[in-house]
């Protein structure tokens, strides 16, 4: 049983969004996935899915997308990306997901999994700071820090819970959407969160079409992993620690 993550699967039953438009790096990329991801995770594996999975509008829109992701090997944790408007309460997806019958999907959303020794936490994050506010309109950046922070610290304190009762010797590794850290941005309030919880290893997606990037960054003592299915060429990173 191994632990594995790939964000930005942009899966999309309407053709009309595919990211194909993006270049030859996307060019049959739901393909591709699906045979690589086949050939690396077993049924008995969890992969964590950290944002950006489906491009339905609403629930009811990604039942196609859903039922492919139930399809392919393992357990899904999915956290939530920018492009994930369907996004609903744990209720309503769930019941939604059971309807559909996809019987391996899970949100981490305000909670946390002990999977394989390993303690996963996450939230969506946020990435742009105040003085790019002005590029994707108005945006109330302390707002929707605010907002990370906390259901940061409520995936964290779920993780420090079952750290206590469950699995002590466990680390708590943490997934996000956005990247707290890349080039000359840094998200303090979060970075500030991860300190107080003496988190080591996160991941991160959204990212693309920036290969030549190193796949792993170090900032304060805390190794980022580029995670994004683009630049994993659409195969599910093993999480080794």
């Amino acid at each position: 049983m191994s632990l594995f993550v790939m964000a930005d699967l942009h899966l999309s039953s309407d053709r009309s969004k595919s990211m194909e438009v993006f270049g030859a790096r996307w060019a049959g990329y739901t393909e591709k996935m699906q045979k690589n991801w086949c050939a690396a995770v077993k049924p008995s594996d969890t992969v964590i899915v950290p944002g950006d999975v489906s491009w339905g509008l609403r629930l009811e829109d990604t039942a196609e997308d859903f039922r492919f992701l139930d399809s392919l090997p393992g357990e899904k944790l999915i956290g939530k990306g920018n492009h994930d408007f369907w996004w609903s309460t744990q209720r309503k997806t769930e019941e939604f997901w059971d309807r559909i019958g996809a019987k391996t999907l899970h949100l981490l959303s305000n909670n946390a999994f002990l999977r394989e020794g390993v303690l996963i936490a996450g939230t969506r994050g946020w990435f742009l700071d105040e003085d790019q506010q002005r590029t994707v309109g108005e945006v109330d950046y302390a707002k929707i820090i605010n907002r990370e922070v906390i259901r940061l610290r409520m995936s964290l304190d779920a993780a420090v819970k079952r750290q206590q009762t469950e699995a002590p010797q466990a680390p708590i590794c943490v997934f996000f959407h956005f990247p707290p850290v890349w080039g000359e941005f840094v998200c303090r309030e979060i970075l500030e969160v991860l300190h107080e919880y003496g988190i080591r290893s996160c991941w991160f997606g959204h990212i693309h079409g920036a290969y030549s990037a190193p796949p792993t960054l170090t900032y304060e003592g805390i190794r980022f992993t580029n995670c994004a299915a683009d630049y994993l060429n659409f195969a599910p990173l093993p999480i080794v620690l």
